[in-house]
């Protein structure tokens, strides 16, 4: 099956694939923020995690062995594991409309709601929440929030963010194939490695960029990637779990769950092309698929078909980790990367 040339969708966010929407909210003070991926219906899931210092929530139920196959939001948190507490708050939203999983004749239904968070806490915020962290209130919010439009940059998970010596953020991309099948990626960048190219205003993802949808910089001529210090650019005192860039592929087709778990195995090589170094220690990278089942496969091999799908999505999550600081602003001590390189 081929999928012929690829574009990007109107929007060039995640919500291109029909069905997906998007919320943030943001703590302004504490400098901090959660993103919620809501599915409507529920969608399929899948998961991979590659960073050395995860911190995530019921990802047990993403091998395809276990009973619960779909998902009813996905969780993307700043604050380190107190961010985990905002996957309880959209629990609470989701369950109180009898959004979930029903078992049996049970008038209650179960949400399940897979999460990951990131590390903002050093970020200068004030983080002085005492026994109330604002997570579970900012996980409801951001369900209220949904809609198919959402800012990038400094929003939701993104806020606090930072990517190497640079303002991190949210950041989205979406590919549309000749056939008609969609993927969107969104993605909360913050790693300990470095998105830019040591001593030059480019992106490592300047190769997939679509559009100048980050600038049209370029790529810089000279040197080969091989060349550089691996650290150039990253932070220069990292701490154990102090980092991870998270995020959601979506798709409309109709993966089983195994086949959603090959698409964030595949789609995890997009945080390769855009972020050096990537997987450290030091991060918690971890990437989750929805796919809404939409469109099907269709009679050609399914593998073919997962295979492509698992291109694009490598695709868009490097262009929307590009995006992400493309979009930042700068924040306290952290610089944006236009105002570094004075774009």
């Amino acid at each position: 099956m081929h999928f012929g040339t690829i574009r990007k969708g109107p929007r060039n966010l995640i919500t291109d694939v029909e069905g997906i929407s998007v919320g943030n909210a943001e703590d302004a003070a504490a400098r901090t923020g959660v993103t919620v991926v809501l599915p409507a219906p529920r969608a399929n899931i899948g998961g991979d995690i590659r960073g050395g210092g995860p911190g995530t929530r019921e990802t047990d139920l993403l091998d395809p062995s276990c009973l619960v196959d779909a998902a009813d939001a996905v969780v993307l948190s700043g604050g380190s594991s107190w961010g985990l507490e905002a996957a309880s708050g959209a629990a609470a939203w989701l369950g109180a409309r009898g959004r979930g999983y029903r078992v049996g004749s049970s008038p209650l239904v179960s949400p399940i709601v897979p999460a990951a968070i990131l590390f903002d806490l050093a970020n200068g915020g004030d983080k002085s929440w005492g026994e109330q962290p604002p997570y579970a209130a900012l996980g409801r919010a951001a369900c209220e929030a949904a809609g198919a439009e959402f800012r990038l940059g400094n929003v939701g998970a993104g806020l606090g963010a930072t990517a190497g010596q640079y303002k991190g953020g949210l950041g989205s991309a979406s590919a549309v194939a000749a056939n008609g099948f969609t993927v969107g990626a969104l993605v909360a960048a913050n790693p300990f490695g470095s998105a830019v190219v040591p001593g030059a205003a480019r992106f490592w993802a300047a190769p997939f960029e679509m559009d100048g949808e980050f600038g049209g910089l370029g790529w810089p001529q000279g040197q080969g990637v091989a060349a550089f210090d691996p650290l150039a650019g990253s932070k220069a005192a990292p701490e154990p779990g102090g980092n991870t860039s998270i995020g959601v592929v979506a798709t409309d087709a109709d993966l089983t769950p195994a086949e959603c778990r090959r698409l964030a195995i595949m789609a995890q090589d997009g945080l390769a092309r855009a972020i050096r170094p990537v997987h450290a220690p030091v991060d918690g990278d971890a990437i989750f698929v929805l796919a809404t089942a939409r469109l099907p496969l269709g009679p050609a091999p399914r593998h073919v078909a997962v295979a492509s799908l698992g291109a694009m999505a490598a695709d868009c999550v490097a262009r929307a980790v590009a995006r992400a600081l493309w979009e930042a602003e700068t924040l306290g001590e952290t610089r944006a990367f236009r105002d570094i390189h004075g774009l």
